[in-house]
């Protein structure tokens, strides 16, 4: 069964979510250089089997584009020509990062790991895949 990826985009690193086989948990699954983020696609998404990626769609909270946007905008076009089979689907991602950083501190994650900036993108990730799972049964 095909799995779904999730996105968390930023300038210089990328953190990504999966699923199981059955499309049911999102769980972190690694953070990236977001240089090398396509190569390590091409690589990902046969291996996995992946049919839909979810990207966070940066915005500010009066619905504005962030700084990012367009960085956001030029991704979506590049996974779009190079995964033609795969749905690209876009997801607000605003708050992911403090709800990250909130879930590390509920689940008692040390002070020093919390500091883990991957880990924070990776946690987003999950929390966004989480969402379109919860929207997309």
């Amino acid at each position: 069964m095909s799995k779904i990826i999730a996105i968390d985009f930023g300038l210089k690193r990328t953190g990504i979510a999966i699923t199981d086989t059955l499309n049911i948990i999102a769980s972190p699954l690694t953070t990236v250089d977001s240089r090398t983020l396509m190569e390590f696609l091409k690589t990902l998404i046969p291996q996995e089997k992946v049919a839909v990626v979810v990207l966070g769609e940066p915005k500010r909270l009066n619905m504005e584009d962030a700084h990012i946007s367009e960085n956001v905008r030029m991704l979506r076009e590049a996974l779009e020509k190079e995964f033609p089979t795969c749905k690209i689907v876009m997801m607000d991602e605003r708050f992911t990062s403090k709800m990250a950083f909130q879930s590390m501190i509920d689940g008692g994650v040390k002070k020093k790991k919390r500091q883990d900036k991957g880990l924070v993108d990776q946690i987003s990730a999950t929390i966004i895949l989480q969402s379109y799972l919860q929207m997309n049964p």
